[in-house]
């Protein structure tokens, strides 16, 4: 018998296995409003699931401050948000770990593929005891360029020593759908965190959209390789 074709499972984190966008959202707010500038839910939007050095310079433009002043306004933001996501708990969102499970019994490997960085996705994924399904995870410092470039699954996807068109992408934010498919990556897309809505993950490229990874199984991932 031949051996079944290995496939891997790249997962974002914020917004896809768990929901911490108000935790966010609160530590952009109370950082930018010390340096002087308000923090909207327009600007949320447009910056959701992007590195904080891009989001930075974003916000203030590429010369309101140097790299060491960027690194640690990030620094302070990403301290707000792991003291408010260590007080608050974090919990994995509905069909996370059904489909985590069905995955790792299907023989995919997994991997966190995020533009957090590292401590915050070891804090949420000892919080979530998830830490069992991936042994890779990939971080900010892992990469130099944000999605929608495709550099951080194109990295998981090397570490788990799987081939791009054999890999899909878990995400909820448009720019991580257009940097799965810029990867030559599946992708399916969870709207159930409401960032972005169906339509513009599905014009951003997602193969699948659903409102929640309760509607997706295993099988139905292997579908989307013909298998």
């Amino acid at each position: 018998m031949a051996d079944r074709p290995v496939h891997a499972a790249i997962w974002d984190m914020d917004g896809t296995l768990v929901d911490t966008a108000e935790l966010h959202f609160a530590a952009w707010e109370a950082v930018c409003r010390e340096v002087g500038r308000s923090f909207t839910r327009d600007d949320f939007a447009a910056t959701f699931g992007r590195r904080n050095p891009e989001i930075i310079r974003w916000l203030f433009g590429e010369s309101k401050f140097n790299e060491q002043e960027i690194a640690d306004l990030g620094e302070k933001k990403e301290e707000r948000y792991r003291a408010a996501a260590g007080a608050q708990g974090v919990v994995p969102l509905p069909g996370v770990v059904s489909l985590l499970e069905g995955l790792h019994e299907a023989s995919f490997r997994q991997a966190i593929g995020s533009s957090a960085p590292r401590a915050n996705l070891d804090l949420i994924v000892e919080m979530t005891g998830l830490a069992r399904f991936f042994p890779v995870v990939v971080s900010m410092e892992d990469t130099q360029r944000g999605k929608p470039d495709p550099q951080v699954f194109q990295v998981a996807a090397s570490r788990l020593s799987v081939a791009p068109d054999r890999s899909v992408v878990l995400e909820d934010a448009v720019a991580g759908v257009q940097a799965a498919k810029a990867g030559g990556m599946k992708c399916i897309a969870v709207s159930f965190v409401g960032h972005h809505p169906e339509a513009k993950l599905r014009q951003a490229g997602a193969d699948i959209v659903v409102p929640s990874l309760e509607r997706i199984s295993a099988n139905s991932v292997l579908k989307l390789f013909g298998s």
